[in-house]
């Protein structure tokens, strides 16, 4: 998961405010081959392990409300690359094209069971197979649609040097993003909260991941994860 060269990077990401995280991230290069080993490896003994589990979620999401199991997006992810990032349903079928693409607390469109999934974020289970293949990483910024990352300034392209996220510092913090993005009424003023208030706050925890990468830091935010969502 070595940088690509500096004159490599697409354009869209080179600027100043990058250059200092990607010299920053470039003096790392033995964490970040680490980083994808440990990707591997424990993504793979995962995916064995819980062969048992995707089969007993994915019939219940079949049963409790019928229509593919698995939730596809495409999404991005390290040097601003579109991928399909895999999830276990838990909304009602085409809820994409009934509201806007963040989900709020008791959002109407998330099907009963999908509250438990969510709860205990079982529904990302299938993001295991995105870090496996190498679209994503275990820790990492959480990826977002086009609507969003169009939305980013030049310093916030920095957190494309490295492969989205199943979790992050920013997203324990803002678990309950649900419950705030709740006070709007329609799915414009959705967009624009979240736009305009929670991604910046959001990146602000990112960019300082970047600033402090380690991989000693990657094992801090699982275990800081797992705890949230088992005592949450």
């Amino acid at each position: 998961m070595l940088l690509k060269k500096w004159e490599n990077l697409p354009v869209n990401i080179k600027n100043e405010s990058v250059k200092e995280y990607y010299e920053s991230l470039n003096k790392h290069k033995k964490a970040m081959i680490i980083k994808r080993l440990f990707d591997i490896l424990v993504s793979l003994i995962l995916l064995i392990l819980l062969i048992p589990i995707f089969i007993i979620v994915g019939m219940i999401v079949f049963i409790a409300s019928p229509g593919n199991v698995f939730f596809v997006q495409k999404r991005y992810t390290q040097y601003g690359s579109v991928f399909n990032m895999y999830k276990f349903r838990t909304m009602v079928k085409k809820a994409e094209s009934m509201g806007s693409q963040v989900t709020l607390n008791n959002d109407p469109r998330v099907i009963p069971m999908g509250r438990v999934l969510r709860k205990f974020r079982l529904d990302e289970l299938p993001q295991l197979i995105n870090v496996f293949i190498g679209d994503m990483s275990f820790v990492g910024t959480r990826p977002e649609v086009t609507r969003y990352v169009n939305k980013y300034n030049d310093e916030m392209m920095a957190t494309l040097l490295l492969p989205a996220g199943i979790t992050s510092y920013a997203s324990i913090l803002y678990k309950d993003e649900e419950k705030l993005l709740s006070e709007c009424t329609n799915a414009d003023n959705i967009d624009s909260l979240y736009i305009e208030k929670i991604l910046p706050e959001k990146m602000k925890y990112n960019l300082e991941y970047l600033r402090n990468f380690s991989f000693k830091q990657d094992l801090k935010i699982m275990v800081s994860t797992v705890t949230s969502v088992l005592f949450k």
